[in-house]
């Protein structure tokens, strides 16, 4: 039971921040294709909204190891 806990946390846990990461990347990239002089502050802003998804990812990893493990 607890394996199966611990595979739904880090299943679904791991589903938002795919997908914001997705969303995140292409809407930079459309950014970047209407303003390439812009392209460094978009690039530096992308890169910090992704670190702050990954985040929320590595939560859930902890919680799924928590519920395994303990």
């Amino acid at each position: 039971m607890q394996q199966l806990a611990a595979a739904l946390a880090i299943g679904i846990g791991a589903i938002g921040p795919g997908l914001a990461i997705g969303i995140l990347a292409a809407k930079a990239m459309e950014a970047i294709g209407r303003n390439p002089e812009a392209a460094p502050v978009i690039q530096t802003n992308m890169i910090l909204a992704i670190v702050f998804a990954e985040a929320i990812a590595i939560y859930a990893l902890v919680v799924a190891l928590l519920i395994k493990f303990i």
